[in-house]
């Protein structure tokens, strides 16, 4: 079965940075959209970064110029470079991966992400 597994969440002091890491199982990675979501308590999951297949990306309008999203096709991980944290990006975050054309849609268990002095 697919596995995607978090990791690289922690505590981080505002205006710092932190790396997130999802290693994905998929036999065709490089074909899946994959996505990084993140989700506060009592707040729904919201979107945070993708990247395509081929490369393209979407942000949200809260992390553009602060978050990049990466990928390794050879090494099966996406990757999402967090920069000038603030304590509203405290949050779960999940990693994601999706082929629309198969229906397939894929989730980690997620990882903390907690931004504090």
């Amino acid at each position: 079965q697919v596995q995607l597994v978090e990791s690289g969440g922690g505590l981080v002091q505002p205006g710092g940075s932190l790396r997130l890491s999802c290693a994905a199982s998929l036999k065709i990675f490089s074909i899946y959209t994959m996505g990084w979501y993140r989700q506060a308590p009592g707040k729904p999951r919201e979107l945070v970064a993708s990247i395509t297949g081929g490369g393209s990306t979407n942000y949200a309008n809260s992390v553009k110029g602060r978050f990049t999203i990466s990928r390794d096709n050879a090494k099966n991980t996406v990757y999402l470079q967090m920069n000038s944290l603030k304590s509203e990006d405290t949050a779960v975050y999940y990693c994601n991966s999706r082929l629309a054309a198969l229906g397939a849609d894929y989730w980690g268990q997620g990882t903390q992400v907690t931004v504090s002095s």
